[in-house]
């Protein structure tokens, strides 16, 4: 039998540049309350929410992700050539194949770097990152891409009451490298498919081109409702509180980090009300810079957590060489959580 030579990467890795894009259309809650029997107080404190990102018809997803991408590489302190690997995680990209993975990594100007799509929803970044750090302590890359990226406003059904003020569009992107020294912590991940329908699309995309009207839902002037994100409020806001917590703690248990040692908390920017309760929960101090991107980009699904952390070392209320823990959580149910620090 052969022997089969190993390659070998880099003893660790860790994030070495971020970047994010948000659209230029801001849309206050106003807007939203012209579809939906609501309020803007009760918006804000179901939710925490003011403002969101809605992208126009040249901020496609490929558009967002370059925007983003070419900041963090330029934060990165090197050329997209060195990029051997480009993850993109989203939900919107519609078309099946190709990636826009592939279209994105050969816009930036990268040297045929390796380039797919995954699709973990609102842990997307945490998958893209953990898959990161595995190549390059394989070897297979140096530097790797991952961009989190969607275009929610696409499957936003805006006369559905318990979400078309949830969801917002955007770009984030981090640029992950090698290190001498561990900077990005165990993965703490998993899936609950037992609970995949209360996060799901409201037609599966066959269904819709079948267009049988007696099966497809209809808005209020009777025309057939394009595909959208649906959800179980309440069931999601308790599995997120209770469970997510729990998942948080891992991750700080298995990096080795007390939550008297961090610096910051980034999770995923889904709704105030959660990340509230996660902090009480971890009984973390007021010494640690909580992120609240939500309040005016909205929930941005794997984008969310780059985009702030993006947002937070802008505006200098983190800093680089902090100690974060960041945890996404979405449709699947799926999650991922690791602590790690900030470049």
């Amino acid at each position: 039998m052969a022997k089969i030579k190993a390659s070998k990467g880099a003893p660790y890795a860790r994030i070495v540049g971020v970047g994010g894009y948000r659209p230029t259309r801001v849309v206050p809650n106003e807007v939203i309350l012209e579809k939906i029997d609501s309020s803007d107080e009760w918006i804000r404190s179901r939710s925490g929410i003011q403002t969101r990102h809605w992208a126009n018809d040249e901020e496609t997803v490929a558009a967002m992700s370059v925007e983003a991408s070419g900041k963090a590489i330029a934060d990165a302190g090197i050329s997209a050539e060195q990029i051997g690997a480009v993850i993109v995680s989203t939900v919107t990209h519609f078309k099946q194949t190709p990636a826009v993975a592939t279209e994105i990594a050969d816009k930036l100007g990268t040297n045929k770097a390796a380039a797919f799509d995954i699709s973990a929803g609102c842990a997307g970044f945490g998958y893209g990152l953990t898959l990161a750090k595995g190549m390059i302590v394989e070897g297979s890359a140096e530097y790797v891409l991952v961009i989190g990226v969607e275009r929610l406003s696409d499957l936003t059904d805006l006369e559905d009451r318990a979400t078309a003020f949830l969801f917002g569009d955007g770009a984030g992107a981090v640029v992950v490298g090698p290190s001498q020294e561990p900077h990005i912590g165990p993965t703490v991940w998993g899936s609950e498919g037992d609970k995949s329908e209360t996060i799901k699309q409201t037609v599966p995309w066959n269904e819709f081109r079948i267009g049988d009207v007696s099966k497809l839902p209809l808005d209020s002037e009777g025309n057939v409702k394009f595909p959208a994100i649906t959800q179980e409020g309440q069931a999601v806001f308790r599995w997120a509180v209770f469970e997510m917590a729990k998942v948080a703690q891992q991750a700080l248990d298995a990096a080795g980090i007390s939550a008297h040692e961090l610096d910051v908390f980034i999770p995923h920017q889904a709704n105030e009300r959660i990340i509230d309760s996660m902090v009480k929960t971890l009984k973390l101090p007021e010494t640690v810079t909580v992120a609240r991107d939500v309040r005016t980009t909205g929930n941005t699904s794997a984008a969310s957590i780059p985009l702030a952390m993006e947002r937070l070392l802008a505006t200098g209320e983190a800093k680089s060489g902090d100690t974060a823990l960041v945890i996404g959580f979405g449709a699947g149910l799926v999650y991922a959580a690791t602590v790690v620090t900030l470049p």
